[in-house]
């Protein structure tokens, strides 16, 4: 009995694979190590094999669907318009916006899959005699790829790899399954390596332990709430611990960009935290740029008029023009891409479809789309991009601001936050409130993959998203029917 069939039985007993009407590149499952059980005897692994498979395995947060669709698409920052027959697809990305999915949803399934079968095989690289580092590696990619869990679902199963093929793995609740994910970061944190700042931290490190622990202990209100959908009660200890975490960050040496732009490029040089090694971002810029622009992407995902009118038009975030200097991409500008498109030498682009001057609109409907409607997003240049990132210090930075506005220092938090518009060159706030905080937070982090986690967290997810209320119980995805089917332990989420 090979691993992977165990595994099933943790999970859902299928896997499915699900592509993008509009995209050609699946996020395959490669380099899996698959480890023999007999009679419900564990054989240990390699462990530098099983390793530097995990570390690829993270590129599944790169993809366009599953993990990242579930944190951004239900969300005020992103819409998936379908554009006549593109990006329908039976209506996966509709049912994200609208917040009508189901258990049988294709991305909540295979989200579910991945981030529990990641889970596991760090389970079973820390059972495999590791030395001091690599156990504390094994268990940050535990916490990380659990924690997502957490968030996502709230119940977490758990398998042992002492357990047999036939035991079913024991389900954590949310509370409990917060506890599991702070030891092993803490048990970790000790003998994990200090790295400042590189576009090459791949690994486990002190401040992407130290970042994790503090996005724990902000959300820590949320995930031990009997109440999922809130409200929130903010402990100032818990906010303590939040600021402490950074502050040992950006003891590694860790920093703002002065260019914000420079924080997604391979020439980085003081934010990235944590990324992925494996693959590029490319998946960012190819979901969102229309087919007549270089590269010629996938012309899907936008933004929303109200978001992007909560930026000063001085404010570098919301992006910077195009070279047009006829080197290659260079008709792609950064940020948000708004009005006539150009190519690279600065002619500009017509839509092939229409014949018309390709001119992004602020105005686009989630069905019915014409290929022009909606402003896009460019973070990851095409022409520079560097590896897609997990963790950076500006997020973490913020939530050290949060953590301070939450434990009654909303004077430290407003320089803070001050501190941080000073840079990105918008104006000093007169004043610091939740509300304008939030605010801070989507200019700041948009489409980086968190925003649902945010907006959960200010009470925003089911008032604030699109056009219309949603119902309270979708802060929790429900368990896939096909994971209830095979873990008798699991129960569904309420209102599903």
């Amino acid at each position: 009995m090979k691993t992977s069939q165990i595994y099933k039985i943790m999970v859902t007993g299928v896997c499915m694979a699900t592509l993008s009407a509009c995209t050609d590149l699946v996020n395959e499952e490669k380099d899996s190590v698959v480890n023999e059980v007999v009679e419900g005897n564990f054989a240990p692994v390699n462990v530098v094999e099983a390793l530097s498979s995990a570390y690829k395995d993270l590129s599944t947060y790169s993809d366009q669907a599953g993990v990242y669709a579930l944190g951004q698409h239900t969300t005020a920052e992103m819409i998936p318009p379908t554009r006549g027959v593109d990006w329908g697809d039976n209506g996966v990305w509709r049912t994200l916006d609208q917040h009508t999915w189901d258990a049988s949803h294709s991305y909540i399934l295979s989200a579910w899959n991945a981030l529990n079968q990641r889970a596991y095989k760090a389970t079973e690289i820390i059972a495999s005699n590791p030395t001091a580092v690599q156990k504390a590696e094994a268990q940050f990619l535990r916490a990380y790829n659990m924690h997502w869990v957490m968030d996502y679902w709230g119940s977490v199963p758990v398998r042992e790899v002492t357990q047999g093929v036939n035991d079913l793995p024991k389900v954590l609740t949310r509370s409990e399954a917060f506890d599991y994910i702070i030891k092993d970061l803490e048990e970790a944190l000790p003998n994990l390596p200090k790295k400042g700042p590189s576009v090459n931290n791949g690994t486990a490190s002190k401040a992407a332990a130290n970042f994790l622990l503090a996005k724990m202990y902000l959300n820590k209100a949320v995930y031990k709430s009997t109440t999922p959908e809130g409200p929130y009660t903010f402990d100032k200890a818990d906010m303590d611990k939040v600021i402490a975490y950074v502050d040992a960050i950006t003891a590694d040496g860790y920093a703002l960009e002065a260019d914000y732009f420079a924080a997604f490029s391979a020439t980085a040089k003081t934010e990235p935290i944590f990324n992925v090694q494996e693959g590029t971002a490319q998946n960012r810029w190819m979901m969102t740029l229309h087919y007549g622009q270089n590269p010629s992407g996938w012309n899907g995902f936008a933004t929303l008029a109200d978001f992007y009118d909560t930026f000063e038009a001085k404010d570098t975030r919301i992006g910077k023009p195009a070279k047009k200097d006829g080197t290659e991409f260079s008709g792609i500008s950064y940020g948000f891409l708004i009005g006539q498109q150009y190519d690279e030498k600065g002619k500009p682009i017509i839509d092939t479809r229409t014949q018309k001057p390709l001119q992004f609109t602020k105005d686009v409907p989630l069905a019915g789309a014409a290929t022009d409607k909606g402003i896009r997003v460019i973070k990851y240049h095409p022409a520079n991009s560097g590896k897609y990132l997990l963790m950076r210090y500006a997020d973490a930075y913020l939530m050290k601001a949060e953590a301070l506005l939450r434990g009654g220092n909303a004077a430290g938090a407003l320089t803070q936050v001050n501190a941080l518009r000073k840079v990105r060159g918008a104006t000093a706030l007169a004043s610091l409130t939740e509300a304008n905080l939030f605010d801070e937070i989507g200019r700041e982090l948009y489409w980086e993959g968190g925003k649902r986690t945010t907006e959960i967290r200010f009470g925003k997810f089911t008032t604030g998203t699109g056009t219309s209320v949603k119902d309270a119980y979708t802060v929790l995805y429900p368990i896939p029917s096909a994971a209830l089917v095979s873990n008798a332990n699991l129960e569904q989420n309420p209102g599903y």
